[in-house]
């Protein structure tokens, strides 16, 4: 059976199969700083659904530091478990995290990678769980050896219902772990928070100039994603075109030299964290994320749903997030390439709006369904 039929199947058993009582279900994540997979966490634990009583678990940090970084997080306060957890092997903590789940009565566990799934998803186990869901968001690190034993393992001996958020990611996984029962949900986002707005109001939020064409880019600022190549793409444009780079990370000040030595630093707006994303695409005439490996991201969604075309580099499943009329493929690592499309799209109006595709294929309230689906 395909990852669609399947995925089709668990909708129709949904809507077939009564739930007499609330479920008691936790998302369980690595750490809540800015990122796609923590923010789609906090987006399935953060709709109203009388079928689930959702709660989040961070095994790291705490909730007065993740806060502060992340003030998102103030208005799930109340959903929010944070464990501390310090780096390497903290038997401890799997004890700490059966008592939860036993306390909490908790009847679904939700592991986001391969952390989480080590230690909440043995804790779940022991405390006699009912459902337990893992969901990968890429598969590039099972590249690495001896991630990819670990996790055989795990998955050999836990059992969860194993979900890819893209198909490339499912095909990778059945690759590197053998698994075939694999079921697809596409990541989605709230479409009634990511709308169009007023360019020029949210510029000026911003504080980003009026009269120049915008390239917004958002993400961590890593290695991984590539917003190096989008500024050496920006070096070979000769018209006046600006970059805003949306997000922290540890790159900051490498990129921050690397516009000066091109002679581009009046040309990059480097904003930092913006807890408004919604205003950072409006404030856009395109969107493009250059990164070098993706499983199936959210911010060409967020982009597109603001009815922002969108530019993404082929890997992993970015180009499953892209509208067919709208959205452009580029080579990874190629500001060359990046470059010339970046100009050609600068100077075509777009064929269509894109917002139509995101809320007809990856709407939250789709995902949060087939999610739900999974453990009726």
């Amino acid at each position: 059976m395909s990852h669609d039929s399947l995925l089709a199947t668990h909708w129709l058993d949904n809507k077939t199969t009564a739930c007499t009582s609330p479920k008691r279900c936790v998302q369980v994540v690595q750490h809540l700083r800015p990122g796609g997979i923590e923010a789609l966490a906090l987006d399935i634990a953060g709709g109203t659904d009388s079928l689930s009583q959702q709660l989040i678990m961070s095994l790291e940090g705490d909730a007065a530091s993740s806060m502060k970084v992340w003030p998102r997080l103030s208005t799930l306060a109340g959903q929010l478990h944070f464990f501390a957890k310090r780096p390497g092997i903290q038997l401890g903590l799997l004890l700490k995290l059966v008592a939860f789940f036993r306390r909490h009565r908790v009847e679904v566990v939700h592991t986001h990678h391969i952390g989480p799934l080590l230690y909440a998803g043995i804790a779940a186990r022991l405390a006699g769980v009912r459902h337990l869901i893992h969901t990968e968001h890429d598969a590039w690190h099972l590249e690495n050896r001896q991630r990819r034993r670990l996790q055989k393992l795990l998955l050999r001996i836990l059992r969860p219902t194993l979900v890819a958020d893209a198909e490339k990611v499912a095909e990778n996984m059945a690759r590197h772990l053998g698994q075939q029962s694999i079921h697809v949900i596409r990541n989605g986002i709230d479409t009634l928070r990511f709308q169009p707005g007023s360019q020029a109001k949210a510029r000026q939020m911003l504080g980003l100039p009026a009269k120049v064409t915008l390239i917004g880019c958002s993400g961590r600022l890593e290695i991984v994603k590539g917003q190096k190549y989008l500024l050496e793409a920006l070096a070979l444009i000769d018209s006046p075109i600006h970059v805003a780079l949306a997000g922290t990370g540890s790159e900051e000040q490498a990129l921050k030299r690397l516009a000066d030595q091109l002679g581009i630093t009046a040309r990059v707006h480097f904003l930092g964290h913006v807890d408004d994303m919604p205003c950072f695409y409006q404030a856009l005439d395109l969107f493009c994320l250059p990164s070098l490996n993706e499983g199936f991201p959210l911010s060409s969604l967020e982009a597109q749903a603001c009815s922002i075309p969108t530019v993404v580099t082929d890997v992993g499943g970015s180009q499953e997030t892209l509208c067919p009329e709208t959205g452009r493929l580029v080579e990874p690592a190629n500001p060359e390439a990046m470059a010339t499309l970046l100009i050609a799209l600068c100077n075509t109006p777009p064929a269509a709006d894109p917002r139509r595709f995101v809320v007809e294929t990856a709407d939250l309230n789709i995902t949060r369904q087939a999610y739900r689906s999974l453990s009726s």
